[in-house]
């Protein structure tokens, strides 16, 4: 499979922009270590924790009285189409600095919690108005916009009361957990997520990094931060997995624009034409599909950039590596269908009409 970092040897002229703390001597690093992660499992290491992330907040959402609200929570949690993205890079985070599974899956659990919380709000129609979600129907059309709103309104303080009641005291200590929940809330809140979209409804076109920093960024970067944090991370980990999570978290989102416009129409004109509706949302909207992919080579660089600081930890790393190559290539998906059904190979392969 072409790696779709290769395409930066053949582009001399790429352009970096000036909120990217990358250099060319990162990208060539990015290179060899996309090798690495190549012979990682990823797929595996994912699947297992997705069955295990996806029984334990079967059980952490039992249906209670009124039943209609936590059905519309569940529904919306529990779709099948879910990634666990958010909680796998937490588990892992903490993971590679010697923290255990046992101590992660709370927070992982209310991460996701939160996160189905924000989409829930999200595809509202007085927000981005959205009829589907994660392969079903948005929450809103099958229950209503008012029991939507109450189901997302329930999971942001049910993901904080989850990682309280449930992390293992002899795991994590109490100073610790205060992070973990000072960290979320920050994350969703008025300088977060919430800033984000509001900017993105109100604000003019060219906020578009500001929107995908906040409503994607965020929760790529709360998630890295939160399993080190449990691990017991020192600040300069912290701030390592904070670059890391956030670079990630907007890589996943770029690619999706990429993927969704090239999905459009069969030439890449159009693509960019029906991309053009979305000027708020989409980096191809904003700026083409040759700069959208320049950001997401530079995300993808400073990602793994991120990590050198964590070689000495050996093969703990892989699976973090190795999330940043599936933000970008997406060469498998959790279906039977094999890899997804945009990808075959690299992006850069995609647009290579």
């Amino acid at each position: 499979m072409v790696l779709f970092a290769t395409a930066v040897t053949s582009c001399p002229y790429l352009h970096f922009p000036r909120r990217l703390s990358v250099t060319r001597q990162s990208i060539r690093c990015s290179l060899t270590t996309s090798s690495v992660s190549a012979n990682f499992d990823l797929k595996t290491y994912w699947s297992t924790l997705r069955e295990e992330i996806n029984q334990k907040l079967d059980e952490a959402i039992p249906v209670k009285y009124p039943a209609q609200i936590y059905e519309s929570m569940r529904y919306s949690v529990l779709a099948e189409g879910a990634k666990r993205a958010p909680p796998v890079m937490c588990v892992a985070a903490c993971e590679l600095l010697g923290g255990n599974r046992l101590a992660a899956f709370p927070t992982a659990c209310a991460l996701e919690m939160v996160h189905a919380a924000s989409l829930i709000h999200d595809d509202l129609p007085c927000m981005d108005d959205d009829p589907s979600r994660r392969g079903q129907p948005s929450n809103h059309t099958v229950f209503g916009m008012d029991m939507a709103i109450l189901a997302g309104d329930a999971l942001f303080p049910l993901g904080f009361r989850h990682i309280v009641s449930h992390t293992p005291t002899n795991l994590v200590p109490e100073t610790q957990l205060l992070r973990v929940i000072n960290e979320i809330a920050r994350a969703v809140g008025s300088t977060g997520m919430a800033a984000g979209q509001f900017v993105d409804l109100e604000g003019p076109a060219n906020a578009i990094d500001f929107i995908h920093e906040k409503k994607y960024g965020e929760m790529g970067e709360c998630s890295a931060v939160c399993g080190g944090l449990l691990a017991g991370a020192n600040d300069d980990e912290i701030q390592r997995l904070r670059r890391y999570g956030r670079a990630v978290g907007i890589l996943y989102q770029v690619v999706d624009d990429l993927l969704e416009a090239k999905s459009s129409k069969t030439k890449l004109v159009d693509a960019e034409k029906v991309a053009e509706e979305k000027k708020e949302k989409s980096y191809v909207g904003a700026y083409g599909v040759e700069k959208a992919m320049e950001v997401a080579e530079d995300l993808r660089a400073e990602a793994k950039n991120a990590l050198e600081g964590f070689e000495k930890y050996g093969e703990k790393v892989l699976p973090l590596y190795s999330f940043v190559d599936y933000a970008a290539d997406r060469s498998f998906s959790f279906s039977d269908q094999g890899p997804c059904e945009h990808s075959r190979g690299s992006l850069h392969c995609v647009y290579s009409i």
